[in-house]
């Protein structure tokens, strides 16, 4: 019998080969489906069952593919390019784009090297020649790379590694990156140069080592291949796209370029008859399909480097290499983690409690405004990004009214998505000193009537949750809305909702009650939710905070904060708003 299987686990596609090491640490938590040879339409059908993807090369991640994605949490690109992976549409859907810049790092260099020495030598003239029958010693004489300029455009990972590889052969390192560490240069002997022109001018061998974007698209073309040294050889195992092929090819026709090592091309694999056909075909060049990361040690480190990340996202951590998400220190996010769960439970407790309330009259009573300061106190106050929370608390704001139209709000798309809906949060820190409190952070959030809500009341209108309110409050319609919480133990906390303190749990099912803090009041609640056959598992009674000060009936009131088990619909809220009751009743629903 086939051994069953957990529908409820996440789902992993994989339309190309990836290394076994890597799928073994996605197998033991997630359903992991491997289905090379998709077409595009295939693909699209049946992505929208997947919460992950990892890709290489050959698939296309276009914005029609992540538009029917609904489930979908990352994209992982085993390699560095992510090229084929439209990572705007990514950002828009609030999905992680991933790579691994690290795990092919030697194999791109070595395989620069290679062709550095196949072109110098004449290797595959050499070896088509002698396979032929031929023995054309004189015709094929090559260079020696020793005492040669090599000139390496982009000296980041992989340029270093192929300048100190270089420089133990003897070769002269020059190179032209604005963005360049000059003490990791110095290290590797080579010496920058302020511009393009210059490299091109000394260079014996040139290297590409740029990524693929609108300022290094075509960057070698005609006029440059010019300036440079007949004796001279290209060299391109980074991108496509970045050498004018038509125009190397017709530099090596000529003579002003010796020769080229070729492993990526514009189009892959190349169309009959393209620029790229017609380069790879030229006797001068030294051509290869794109194997810069392939080998087995380069597959197996960046398949495991990716799906690492996978599991680590899919299980609600930080990546380590997000191409649309800021990269946040291990030892901060740890830090950040309890407050993440937190703060996006005071943004779901702030939206659900301000849902518009309605009267006897049919008056409205609360408002969801768009306008927040978030202030961190104590240790959050120093971290050095607080992106997580802000993420954290845009998704809180959000879900409750937004959880039907499927989207997911996270680290990646929160800003964008904020200020979609017209929302405006402001991050303040606050370095007072926490010592005497059992918590070593707190947080507080603060709405204001600075600005119009009517957006937000629009989509808030379409919530069911039950909310209702007998007369209205005594506090002023403009004053700030507060909610405070802290952590404690790893557990969040709230210590404030509006004018009343009081700490409680923000999880599962919460009764909310304003009422008068008068005898009977709390034996009227649990009566009538004893006859709706509601279960309450724990209650506490939340009275003004200290800086609130209120006369007459005002002062009298308290909140009383329920847990429950068991449906509250309208009809119960109906009954628990009485004259013999509660002024208010609202029902806080937490995941």
């Amino acid at each position: 019998m086939p051994a069953s299987v957990d529908s409820s686990r996440p789902k992993v596609l994989i339309p190309e080969k990836v290394s076994p090491d890597g799928l073994a640490l996605l197998k033991d938590q997630f359903d992991v489906d491997q289905k090379p040879g998709l077409s595009p339409e295939e693909l699209k059908n049946i992505i929208g069952d997947y919460e992950a993807l990892i890709v290489r090369s050959e698939t296309k991640v276009t914005a029609d593919l992540l538009q029917a994605a609904k489930k979908m949490k990352v994209v992982a690109r085993a390699g560095v390019g992510v090229d084929n992976v439209d990572v705007q549409s990514a950002t828009q859907h609030g999905v992680i784009v991933v790579n691994s810049p690290s795990g092919n790092i030697n194999a791109a260099a070595e395989h620069t090297i290679a062709l550095l020495m196949a072109v110098a030598r004449n290797i595959g003239d050499a070896d088509a020649s002698i396979k032929a029958g031929k023995w054309e010693r004189s015709r094929l004489t090559g260079i020696e790379a020793k005492g040669k300029t090599l000139g390496i455009i982009g000296l980041g990972k992989v340029g270093l590694t192929v300048a100190r590889i270089a420089n133990g052969l003897g070769m002269k390192l020059i190179a032209n990156d604005p963005y360049a560490n000059a003490n990791l240069a110095a290290a590797a002997s080579v010496s920058l140069k302020g511009t393009l022109a210059e490299v091109l001018k000394e260079a014996d061998f040139l290297t590409l080592h740029t990524p693929l974007i609108a300022s290094t698209k075509g960057m070698i073309g005609a006029k440059e291949l010019a300036t440079m040294k007949p004796t001279a050889r290209i060299l391109n195992v980074a991108r496509g796209g970045m050498i004018d092929e038509t125009a190397l090819v017709e530099a090596l026709d000529a003579g002003t370029i010796a020769g080229a090592g070729m492993d990526v091309f514009t189009s892959e694999p190349p169309k009959p008859d393209s620029p790229a056909s017609r380069l790879i075909a030229h006797p001068k060049v030294v051509a290869t399909p794109h194997l810069g990361a392939s080998t087995k040690e380069a597959q197996e480190n960046v398949s495991i480097d990716v799906c690492e990340q996978v599991v680590t996202i899919l299980n609600g951590g930080l990546p380590r290499s997000a191409v649309n998400a800021p990269i946040i220190l291990q030892e901060e996010y740890r830090t950040l983690q309890p407050f993440v769960n937190l703060i996006e439970r005071m943004g779901s407790l702030y939206t659900q409690h301000y849902m518009t309330n309605r009267a006897a009259s049919g008056t409205s009573t609360k408002s969801f405004r768009t306008t927040f300061d978030i202030t961190y106190e104590g240790e959050l106050a120093g971290l050095n990004t607080t992106k997580p929370l802000f993420a954290a608390l845009v998704k809180g704001l959000l879900t409750p009214i937004t959880s039907s139209d499927g989207l997911n709000i996270n680290l990646v798309n929160a800003e964008l998505v904020a200020k979609q809906r017209g929302i405006l949060i402001n991050e303040q820190r606050s370095r007072e000193n926490v010592d005497d409190k059992p918590y070593s952070s707190f947080v507080t959030l603060r709405a204001r009537a600075s600005r119009s809500s009517s957006h937000a009341r629009s989509d808030v209108s379409r919530s069911s949750s039950p909310s209702v309110t007998r007369q209205p409050q005594s506090q002023a319609q403009d004053a700030d809305q507060v909610i405070q919480g802290f952590v404690s133990g790893n557990k969040p906390y709230i210590s404030r909702l509006d004018r009343f303190k009081g700490e409680f749990v923000p999880k599962g099912t919460l009764l909310i009650c304003r009422n008068f803090d008068s005898c009977g009041k709390i034996g009227y609640v649990g009566s009538q939710l004893g006859k709706a056959g509601v279960n309450i598992r724990f209650m506490s009674v939340a009275p003004l905070y200290e800086d609130v000060e209120e006369v007459g009936e005002a002062g009298r009131e308290a909140l009383m904060i329920l847990g429950v088990d068991g449906r509250v619909d309208d009809a119960v809220i109906g009954k628990l708003v009485d004259k013999d009751g509660v002024l208010e009743a609202s029902v806080i629903e937490f995941e």
